[in-house]
Order: C-alpha cells, then sequence, then structure tokens
C-alpha cells in the first residue's frame, strides 16, 4: 500500500468499486448471520433525531451538517470530501481491513497535507517523529467526537450506510459486523515506538519490515499516525465499539 496515495478531489463525483470487482473482498463481507445488530447500539443519554432520512443520493448536505456539529473541535470541513460521504466511508470501511484500497478516490477523507517526512539513521530511512503532526487534525476531530454521540447518530442514520453497503456489492451483508472487524483490525495494529524503516518505490514508500508490510490497509494507517496519535485514536475506537455492541462506556 502506498504510504501517501494521491489526494482525493472533492469537486467531482466518483463511481465507486463494487466489492464484485475486488479480488480479495473477504468472504465475511457477505455473510447472511447478522453478529452485530444495530438496535444493540447502547442508547446515549439524549436520543437521536427522529426526523425522516433523506435519500442516500441527497444525503451529503444532512452529513456534512449533523457531522460538523458532533466534531465541534476540530476543522473538518477541510478535511472531508464533501460528495458522497456516506458511501465513501462504507467503502473505506470495507476496505481497511484488507491489503489493497483499490481505489485512491473511494476515502471521504483528503489526505494528509505534505508527503511523509522521513530522516537518516544510521543510514536507514526511517519514518520522522515530524510526520505524526500530519495526522494531528483528523485525530483532533475525533478527540472531539463524543462517542455516546456519535453512535447515537450513527444508529439513526444506519439505513443509508446499509443501503449503500449493499449497493458497494454486499446485497446480503451488514455493514456493522463489517465496521466492528475494521475497528478490531486497526485495535490490533502493533504498538511500535521504535523507528519504523521504509524504502521509497517509485513514488511509494513501503515499509522495509516484509511483516509491517503485511499489515491491512487500517493497521498501516496507524503506524504512519505514530505512536501517541495511535493510541488516542485506538482509546477512541475501543469507546465506540463498546457502544456498538452495546456496552456503557462514562461520560
Amino acid at each position: 500500500m502506498a504510504m501517501q496515495p494521491k489526494a482525493t478531489p472533492g469537486n467531482e463525483q466518483t463511481t465507486l468499486p463494487t466489492a464484485s470487482s475486488s479480488s480479495n473482498a473477504p468472504a465475511s463481507s457477505a455473510s447472511t448471520a447478522i453478529e452485530h445488530p444495530i438496535a444493540q447500539a447502547a442508547a446515549g443519554p439524549v436520543s437521536a433525531s427522529t426526523a425522516p432520512l433523506p435519500a442516500l443520493g441527497d444525503s451529503d448536505a444532512s452529513v456534512l451538517d449533523a457531522l460538523s456539529k458532533l466534531a465541534a473541535g476540530g476543522d473538518l470541513h477541510a478535511l472531508l470530501v464533501p460528495n458522497q460521504i456516506i458511501s465513501r466511508t462504507v467503502a473505506t470501511v470495507d476496505a481497511l481491513p484488507r491489503h489493497s484500497m483499490g481505489s485512491n478516490y473511494i476515502l471521504p477523507l483528503h489526505t494528509p497535507a505534505g508527503s511523509l517526512q522521513t530522516v537518516q539513521a544510521n543510514g536507514v530511512t526511517v519514518i520522522g517523529p515530524g510526520n505524526a503532526g500530519r495526522y494531528d487534525p483528523y485525530v483532533a476531530v475525533l478527540e472531539s467526537a463524543d462517542p455516546h454521540t456519535l453512535v447515537d447518530w450513527y444508529r439513526h442514520n444506519y439505513p443509508l450506510f446499509q443501503q449503500a453497503y449493499r449497493e458497494l456489492g454486499y446485497p446480503h451483508g451488514y455493514f456493522n459486523d463489517r465496521l466492528i472487524v475494521a475497528i478490531d483490525d486497526m485495535l490490533a495494529a502493533p504498538d511500535l515506538h521504535a523507528s519504523i524503516a521504509v524504502t521509497k518505490s517509485g513514488s511509494r514508500y513501503l515499509f522495509v519490515d516484509p511483516q509491517l508490510q503485511s499489515l491491512s490497509n487500517g493497521q498501516k494507517l496507524m503506524l504512519r499516525m505514530g505512536p501517541a496519535n495511535e493510541q488516542q485514536f485506538k482509546a477512541k475506537l475501543r469507546m465506540i465499539r463498546s457502544l456498538l455492541a452495546g456496552g456503557q462506556i462514562a461520560h
């Protein structure tokens, strides 16, 4: 996987790839047995809106408005690709546990500014400590979102996510199960505090360690963002996962 994929344009409509077009789509994505029904997701102290949902194709404005309010502590507008938000999110979640994104144009967020920052250490190219700063805005957005409110919003809007998942190529799949698979996969990313060696291949950076290079998209993302950001990201993911599975967390 490229360490620095091409930036995602924010003003063009994109035909997202379907699961059937990907040779490495996991069989579990198409399972008919629902493991984590969205109805079990823990409700917060304030119930989500009961307003009728828009059509999936007309949902961008309401989704952008809601997410901007949820992430009041970060500049979400600068990070988010403002069209096909739910469909892009679903396609990206589906791709995170895999080893190829399939397309750079499915991402709901613009890629981090600039290129991967590296330094030389004992003659080896490693990811520089300054590279983590490129991911700080994304972690700030996630940190500012209350997990209860976020899960309430997701639960209310779940039919749109489920529709997008079916349109992606999983007519019998259940998106919430896939989301939890993606979260668990990212939580399983190794916690590395040593320097990570990389090598450039064309315009891409690859991990030198074959075990790291063989990690999933989501786990590689965790390593690229730096140890401190990774720990913050994982902490919030654990809260969200607990609520999705019907658990409770402290307010």
